[in-house]
């Protein structure tokens, strides 16, 4: 029918890599230097809810982010766009019955319920929402790794966030990028005691985003190639293996060592690009300290690009490292209500509590979390404005 408005809405995870992605191949498609692996976050406090819909009434392809209207002309977002229409009008080719969504001007309304490029993977968030809002609405059979080729195109780490639990991001080897997929390594249920606190350090936009980052780190970086030929293979056979065996003590060694080699690659950039700051090394001292006082690793920081410590840990060992977090930051924002046994913080770093005091501006606990859940919560009115208008 004419101006009818057709829509379907979903919500993404956002995803903490473990092993991680820095460098591309090819910037055009996304096609990274290296392999990856992450752990998806529950969306209970972190994830993009998205509506797409399509409509003759539309007289052009908008994509509006928490109220504000983007750009749609990038490559990156035409390149989700093209193939998305190309998979929908390949069935309307084959089905003379279906409607001609792919025809139709697209209308995306995306929300997040956490800080825009802050360090904290909303761009994975939001275009594994706005692939997998778009597939659903144009009801296409393909599956999360099928879509995970078409949301890397967005953002290459947003094909993880197709996925729930423990994913892999494989490199691939064809130049078309046909192989660079994201695969399951294992459900959320297969580890479900994963735990994640996030110390949010800055909610600010970063000065280096991480797509002229990471290009300016393949182009100048002496210890650059080391790392995509040496290091990170060797991190992903062991990660894969810890995962897989429930291996916390593996799992926190290569998680740390991988932060803090992705970062070295980052300082040996010309020039040097610096994500973490005074608050990100208190992060690390304290969490180091936890350890020592435990006695063996039960926690393992990891930061992406940007300032923001992610610490996982396992639900036994929530009193020894959520409580002692707590018992610095028990004044913050974040902690849902939860109160952990107090922990004893005379045996930290005590010049590391002062500067992690002053810097984290608020704390988000999750656990190990689900891909995409299609939702009837939509964005998008009847009439076709977004529901915030």
């Amino acid at each position: 029918m004419p101006d009818t408005i057709y829509q379907s809405s979903t919500t993404a995870p956002v995803n903490i890599a473990v092993v991680k992605y820095w460098g591309k191949r090819d910037p055009k498609l996304n096609l990274p230097t290296n392999s990856s692996i992450s752990v998806t976050l529950s969306q209970a406090d972190l994830r993009t809810h998205t509506t797409a819909a399509c409509s003759s009434k539309f007289t052009e392809d908008t994509l509006e982010i928490n109220s504000k209207l983007q750009d749609v002309s990038g490559v990156r977002t035409q390149a989700c766009f093209r193939e998305l229409r190309s998979l929908r009008s390949a069935l309307e080719s084959a089905d003379s019955s279906l409607l001609k969504l792919s025809t139709l001007p697209l209308r995306i309304v995306s929300e997040n319920n956490f800080p825009t490029a802050a360090g904290l993977a909303s761009s994975a968030a939001g275009f594994a929402a706005l692939v997998r809002a778009i597939a659903n609405l144009y009801e296409l059979p393909a599956s999360p790794t099928e879509l995970s080729r078409i949301a890397r195109q967005g953002s290459g780490s947003a094909c993880r966030s197709l996925f729930g639990g423990y994913v892999a991001w494989q490199m691939g080897e064809k130049d078309d990028g046909s192989d660079s997929v994201a695969v399951e390594v294992a459900p959320a249920s297969h580890w479900p005691t994963m735990r994640a606190l996030v110390l949010v350090a800055s909610a600010a936009q970063k000065d280096v985003s991480s797509t002229s980052g990471m290009q300016t780190t393949v182009a100048t970086s002496g210890l650059f190639p080391h790392r995509a030929k040496v290091v990170v293979p060797a991190a992903m056979a062991k990660m894969e293996r810890a995962i897989l065996e429930k291996d916390f003590a593996t799992f926190a060694d290569v998680t740390m060592r991988e932060s803090n080699s992705f970062h070295s690659v980052c300082s040996d950039t010309q020039p040097p690009i610096f994500y973490l700051n005074s608050t990100s090394h208190a992060a690390i001292r304290v969490v180091e300290g936890i350890n020592k006082v435990a006695g063996k690793a039960i926690a393992a920081y990891t930061f992406d690009a940007g300032p923001n410590a992610v610490i996982y840990f396992e639900e036994e060992n929530k009193d020894s490292v959520a409580g002692t977090v707590q018992a610095l930051l028990g004044g913050l924002d974040g902690w849902k209500g939860k109160t952990f046994e107090t922990q004893d913080t005379t045996k930290l770093d005590q010049k590391a509590v002062g500067v992690l005091k002053e810097g984290v501006t608020r704390v988000i606990l999750a656990s190990v979390g689900e891909g995409p859940i299609k939702t009837d919560e939509s964005l998008i009115l009847a009439t076709g404005e977004p529901v915030n208008k």
